[in-house]
């Protein structure tokens, strides 16, 4: 069972990753105007996706991973929050998903932390 949630997330943050790459003007559209490098953030943030969701899977790598990831998830709120804040930039989507993103991202958060517990629990004793 504890591997269901692992691949749930791989899988996730895999098709998360590789859209950075495929559908790149999408992201660097959602970036807010103060940071700068648009395309190269989008372009790193999508090969720690990446990176993480390969890592999520390797028992040695796993719990590092999931911290990484954690870290993502709180690094792009920014991007999501900005979407929220703007919504007249982003009218194909609509408003009620802007705003379910912001909430949505620390039910991931939670998710991702509770899927490593035990490689938490493990590494603490």
């Amino acid at each position: 069972m504890q591997r269901i949630p692992l691949l749930v997330i791989a899988g996730f943050f895999f098709a998360g990753g590789m859209g950075h790459f495929f559908v790149a003007d999408f992201f660097v559209a959602i970036m807010p105007d103060y940071l700068p490098w648009h395309w190269e953030l989008v372009i790193i943030s999508g090969v720690f996706e990446l990176l993480g969701a390969i890592g999520i899977l390797i028992p040695k790598t796993r719990l590092l991973a999931a911290y990484g990831l954690i870290a993502l998830c709180v690094a792009v709120f920014p991007a999501n929050l900005n979407m929220a804040l703007n919504p007249e930039k982003f009218s194909d989507i609509p408003l009620l998903l802007l705003y379910l993103r912001l909430p949505l991202q620390l039910v991931l958060i939670a998710y991702i932390w509770w899927s490593v517990k035990p490689e938490r629990i493990k590494k603490s004793e």
